[in-house]
């Protein structure tokens, strides 16, 4: 095997030669030559950087990363969830290229710890903003509010990376990827071109109310069929329509995210015509038995209005609104538990697959297939430049 680029070029040449490619096949050895470069990351590095704030906002929470090191995995435990990572590591180059990951209501980093393993695999860095009032340490203001803000939340993500010296020499921020789930496959609809309103929210709580409900109350409280329901019901539309009255639309744009793939997305409150031509390559991900945001005002609304404009990546027929949480953290129950945890049947073992079906996409619409010039060819030689320079040559 080799360890460095030089060695990989030279084998690749090598091959080339063995197989008889000839003149024209030399042509293509630059391609072949940087699919051997690709080295095997010993570990996934995970750290945190600073996000810069807003004005006038509060502080940001930090930017979770995951990323290639040559160190090994250590076991962390986080919570009830074991993992293995490389706790600040010195990172090493990988594809040049950033993912940003935006978690659901009250999410953590560690449950797209998997994800972020078959990415960084691939090459990737990827960053994960905490999102203000909506995360696992203050999941204080979910919903319309913390919707407005994440858009924001992701590119100042972007910045971060780009300031912070252990990750800037290793990244080409032109063309960043997104992946998000619920209320983060939300951010990534708006970041897609989607155009949503407070008021749209409330309008589809009003209309769908008993058939969407988790999606719109949240965790405060269920429908059993008793008699509480329909006071349950009125109280609801009460809050809604007073909090959720604003119908301006809500957009936002950030020319450096040219992918996104979104998983189970919070989507109702989009007007679909927004959706209908995305102006990025769109991926979704969806799930027959989700109970929180039922497929028919949610994800599937989205599959129609963008129909092939969309690559639809996956649909699990057995999967729960908690499909892509993986690690899916243990011991899960209430009414949490209830919409998390998976269905009866679903096997996680068909995650990997999907996992990589991601990837395949971000490779696809963030890589440069490698010509002269290339991003991918200018990559290869700073890293044999590094290479160089940790030989001593």
């Amino acid at each position: 095997m080799c360890v460095s680029v030089k060695q990989c070029k030279q084998q690749a040449g090598r091959l080339v030669r063995l197989i008889g490619l000839g003149a024209r096949g030399a042509a293509q050895a630059g391609v072949l030559g940087l699919a051997l470069a690709a080295p095997a990351w010993a570990g996934l590095g995970f750290t945190q950087v600073l996000s810069p704030g807003a004005g006038g906002e509060a502080a940001p929470g930090p930017v979770s990363v995951y990323y290639p090191t040559e160190a090994p995995d250590q076991r962390v435990q986080r919570g009830a969830m074991v993992l293995q990572l490389a706790l600040d590591a010195q990172p090493r180059a990988g594809n040049g290229r950033l993912v940003l990951i935006s978690h659901g209501s009250g999410g953590s980093p560690w449950v797209h710890a998997d994800l972020a393993r078959r990415l960084v695999e691939a090459g990737f860095v990827v960053a994960m903003p905490e999102h203000r009032a909506d995360n696992y340490k203050d999941p204080s203001n979910p919903g319309p509010d913390s919707w407005a803000q994440r858009p924001a939340e992701m590119s100042r993500a972007i910045d971060a990376m780009a300031a912070d010296p252990r990750f800037a020499p290793h990244l080409q921020l032109d063309k960043v990827g997104a992946y998000g789930g619920s209320a983060g496959g939300h951010t990534v609809l708006t970041l897609a071109g989607g155009q949503w309103s407070a008021a749209g929210f409330a309008r589809h709580c009003q209309a769908h109310l008993a058939e969407d409900f988790p999606a719109c109350v949240g965790l405060a409280t269920s429908l059993t069929g008793g008699v509480a329901d329909g006071l349950k019901l009125w109280l609801a539309r009460l809050i809604i329509n007073l909090r959720f009255n604003d119908a301006r639309p809500m957009a936002y744009s950030d020319a450096r995210i040219a992918a996104a793939v979104a998983s189970v997305p919070a989507a109702a409150d989009f007007e679909m015509s927004s959706l209908a031509q995305p102006r990025m390559p769109l991926g979704l991900v969806t799930a027959r038995r989700d109970r929180w945001l039922s497929p028919q005002w949610h994800s599937d609304a989205v599959l129609r209005a963008c129909g092939d404009r969309c690559e639809w990546l996956a649909d699990f027929a057995e999967g729960g609104h908690g499909v892509m949480l993986s690690p899916l953290p243990p011991g899960l129950t209430g009414r949490l538990g209830e919409l998390l945890n998976d269905p009866p049947g679903f096997e996680r073992a068909q995650l990997e697959a999907v996992d990589r079906k991601i990837v395949a996409f971000m490779q696809r619409h963030l890589l440069d297939p490698g010509p002269a010039g290339s991003v991918t060819t200018a990559r290869a030689a700073q890293h044999e430049q590094a290479d160089r320079a940790n030989a001593g040559e």
